[in-house]
């Protein structure tokens, strides 16, 4: 678990995170459309966020800090 969040707290994972939202959103609004495509976006705000704006959404269910400079320092 220390190397996976220790990846999605590094610039590569915030990186990847970011493109992973926008791929989402795309694909919600672009190719599936209606309602589900819909939700399939508000879904993909997710990790565009957090990747964004520096934070980790699922590292507290693992025990580790939320914010992304405070978990790159407890994978260390």
């Amino acid at each position: 678990m220390k190397t996976l969040f220790g990846f999605l707290a590094s610039t590569a994972g915030r990186i990847t995170r970011a493109i992973a939202g926008l791929i989402l959103i795309g694909v919600g609004l672009a190719l599936i459309g209606g309602t589900w495509g819909y939700v399939l976006a508000v879904i993909g705000l997710v990790p565009l966020a957090a990747g964004v704006f520096d934070s980790c959404v699922f590292a507290p269910l693992a025990g580790y800090p939320f914010s992304g400079k405070a978990l790159r320092e407890k994978t260390k």
